[in-house]
């Protein structure tokens, strides 16, 4: 039998540990960069650049590090002047030394994919007038942007199927000739049928990236961007799968990012300090995909999301620079559907701060 001498030295270590646990929890926080939404950053060398619309425009930023990207003093300069309307949600990337930003504007169902692009430095030069994308279809389109992968060119966006059918938004992939030239038809690659966590029929803010085993990941927002239930959620392309064909992706059983532990994918925790969680930018090496960071450690990323204790609204969103790892040995399950019904690889640890 433990004496009480001994039971109080192990509950004063108990106690003390727990506040050592408590004080370090109460110090570790989500680092806000800005307030804003719909965040988008790539590295280029030391610097960091994004992209954001506002005050009638895009404007580009560039800094030394992501918290940078909010400082009062950054420099920042505006590269295009709306005249569409409704700007929402630019995404840079580079390719062949080239910049591009990609968003979506115009007014209710017109919204369609534009894109503007510049020589090299993402914010010394000037940047081309708006270029209208010609996606198949021809439909309603957000959240877009283009990646190459294995060879090929490929533009990713959030859609609907047509005017008639807009109760929900399908994540929709085309190849690309050049990154401004769609070619071919779309293909859908998801839909919010996820009973218990897909809510409100929307799948959005598709980034793609590839991980250590070089398998394509899709990472996009699950749910509505109006409610707390936004989270982050992966769509993995099994080893040697074909792109185009729905069912050789695989889809996370759950939020991987979230708020809401009901939500999250079974072994997974809600976040401590941000209510949903979205809509978030990789941060690339030089904006691109076949640059994606490997390793074991932490890898920093931007997402958007609402202080918890503040009332969730779209005004009240804001950039946070958190961090991911890569988490081997994951599984992906499915039923009823053509196909394996699990797959096993990457998946991601995403945290709040960054570490």
């Amino acid at each position: 039998m433990m004496s009480t001498h001994h039971r109080h030295t192990v509950m004063t270590f108990v106690f003390s540990a727990a506040l050592i646990l408590l004080s370090f929890l109460n110090n570790v926080q989500a680092k806000l960069i800005r307030h804003g939404a719909d965040p988008t950053a790539i590295r280029v060398g030391n610097t960091y650049y994004s992209a954001e619309s506002a005050e009638g425009g895009i404007w580009v930023r560039a800094a030394s590090s992501i918290e940078g990207l909010g400082a009062s003093s950054v420099h920042r300069v505006r590269v295009w002047e709306d005249t569409i309307g409704d700007i929402w949600a630019p995404d840079m990337v580079m390719e062949q030394n080239r910049t591009y930003i990609y968003f979506s504007a115009g007014k209710d169902a017109a919204h369609r994919m534009y894109v503007i692009t510049a020589n090299s430095d993402p914010i010394s030069t000037p940047y081309t007038l708006e270029q209208k994308l010609a996606l198949p279809d021809d439909q309603w389109a957000i959240d877009g942007t283009y990646f190459f992968y294995q060879g090929q060119g490929w533009f990713i966006w959030s859609g609907w199927e047509s005017e008639q059918k807009s109760s929900e938004q399908y994540l929709y992939l085309c190849r690309m000739r050049s990154p401004t030239e769609p070619v071919g038809p779309r293909y859908i690659i998801s839909q919010p049928r996820e009973r218990g966590w897909e809510t409100e029929g929307i799948n959005e803010g598709p980034q793609p990236i590839v991980d250590p085993n070089g398998q394509l990941h899709i990472v996009y927002s699950a749910s509505g961007s109006w409610t707390d239930n936004y989270c982050l959620a992966d769509l993995r392309l099994k080893k040697g799968g074909d792109p185009t064909y729905v069912w050789d992706w695989y889809k996370s059983n759950g939020c991987l990012f979230g708020s809401h532990q009901e939500r999250m994918m079974n072994g997974w925790d809600a976040t401590l300090w941000i209510n949903g969680p979205g809509h978030h930018t990789f941060v690339l090496e030089d904006g691109e995909v076949e640059k994606s960071p490997g390793g074991t450690n932490h890898i920093p990323f931007i997402f958007h999301g609402v202080e918890k204790g503040i009332e969730y609204s779209w005004g009240n969103r804001a950039w946070y620079s958190g961090s991911f790892v890569w988490w081997g040995e994951t599984t992906y399950r499915r039923a009823n559907v053509p196909g394996d019904t699990t797959n096993t690889g990457f998946g991601f640890k995403f945290f709040e701060d960054p570490l």
